[in-house]
């Protein structure tokens, strides 16, 4: 079933690889989202952390459920 579009979402940082510039989000409706270090919203991603908690948009792509838009969820 096709997400809905430009719906914002709340999930938690699963996993950072840091020194390859991408990480995975879990959803809040633990759904495992891939997301690279150009999605992150405002510069912030030298600040995220894993367990932290952050906002996004879930898109559909070739290869999953891809995050765009993160930002950490007390500043959505």
């Amino acid at each position: 079933m096709p997400r809905p579009k430009n719906v914002r979402m709340t999930g938690r940082i699963k996993k950072l690889i840091r020194d390859k510039g991408f990480g995975f989000i879990q959803a809040a409706d633990r759904t495992e989202l891939f997301f690279h270090r150009s999605n992150v919203e405002t510069g912030a991603w030298d600040a995220l952390m894993e367990g932290m908690e952050v906002s996004f948009v879930a898109v559909d792509s070739m290869k999953g459920p891809r995050a765009e838009q993160v930002m950490v969820a007390d500043e959505s």
